[in-house]
């Protein structure tokens, strides 16, 4: 079911499709929009980081939809009282002119939408997410932040994943446990990321054209352990045709770890999902054994029937057991991560 690649190759053939479906440890697949036999409108760039320690976490956004460009930002507080804050700005029409990088190995993009600004540079070596949200949430104040991301892990997620409908594809890179330092600040508090408090980074880049109705399930986790040494997971499925790969994997000192299949064992009741009471998730080669408790149900959603984004990001406490490929058992004890289940209509 595994299918790696480890050799550099052009992401898409002549035809628009994923050349060869699989996944990868590092972006050895080269994507390029001139290769895209699609609309631009129907066309999807975006890159999301997430910064965030045990007490507090900040959500970035910076996407190119092809009929509308999102920044997004979120403020999070995991205490006794948890808090969430979460805002964004739409713009028409940007049709791939936010230049986003083709790689996410270097390259800068800046975009200003609305109240918000936000920029993002990467030199090949370090990451600066900076920027500022005014009037955010309605508040009539602003939020700004100003984050430099280091020792970026060598090895990573990377999937190539082909739609059952031709010229569609996800191509993605999950990059988990980059080192954060700096800070943001709203409504007269500041809000620091360090080594000192554990803070850490994780970047989800997508490029790709989906189809129009979506459900996906997501999960990520980075950590530092006790030990000192950082742990950090990508679970997820349901999105595109995946019979060639999954896209799980645990990360260990910035090597990665495949897995098979995993589940998320969200609770129902009277047929709908609950998403504030505590999950499970398991999996087919009993190497990720994981009980959730969710804090905070992150909710967006956007819903005028023919067009839909309705999230459940939720952040919480994971315990349980992971296994490296080496049999090395990786023991965790309420750890702050998330995971989400998403419906998509666009």
């Amino acid at each position: 079911m595994q299918h790696e690649i480890t050799a550099k190759q052009r992401l898409l053939d002549e035809n628009g499709n994923i050349a060869e479906p699989g996944f990868a440890k590092k972006l050895f697949w080269q994507y390029s929009r001139d290769d895209i036999k699609a609309p631009k409108w129907r066309i999807k760039e975006w890159d999301y980081y997430y910064i965030g320690n045990q007490d507090y976490g900040l959500c970035l956004t910076l996407s190119d939809a092809g009929f509308v460009s999102c920044l997004s930002v979120s403020h999070l507080e995991y205490g006794e009282n948890p808090v969430q804050f979460n805002d964004s700005e739409l713009g028409p029409f940007p049709l791939g002119k936010l230049n986003l990088p083709a790689t996410s190995e270097i390259g800068n993009v800046s975009a200003k939408v609305g109240t918000c600004d936000m920029h993002f540079e990467n030199d090949g070596t370090k990451r600066r997410l900076y920027g500022s949200y005014d009037n955010y949430c309605n508040s009539k104040k602003a939020l700004v932040f100003d984050v430099t991301l280091t020792e970026i892990p060598e090895e990573s997620m990377v999937i190539a994943t082909p739609f059952d409908k031709d010229k569609h594809f996800y191509y993605n890179q999950k990059i988990n446990c980059m080192r954060a330092d700096g800070f943001f600040e709203f409504n007269g508090k500041r809000y620091e990321f360090n080594r000192e408090n554990g803070s850490l980074a994780t970047l989800d880049w997508g490029r790709g054209v989906w189809t129009y109705d979506n459900t996906w399930y997501w999960g990520s986790g980075q950590m530092v352990l006790d030990s000192g040494d950082t742990f950090g997971f990508n679970i997820g499925y349901g999105f595109g045709n995946t019979s060639a790969a999954s896209e799980n994997m645990l990360f260990y000192n910035g090597k990665s770890h495949k897995l098979e299949d995993i589940t998320f064992n969200i609770p129902m009741e009277n047929g709908k999902y609950q998403y504030t009471k505590p999950w499970t998730f398991t999996s087919s080669d009993g190497r990720f054994e994981m009980e959730f408790k969710p804090i905070i149900d992150r909710q967006a959603p956007f819903d005028v029937k023919v067009i839909c984004m309705l999230p459940h990001q939720v952040f919480g406490l994971i315990s349980g057991t992971a296994i490296l490929d080496d049999g090395m058992e990786i023991k965790i004890k309420d750890k702050l991560v998330f995971a989400e289940r998403v419906h998509n209509k666009w």
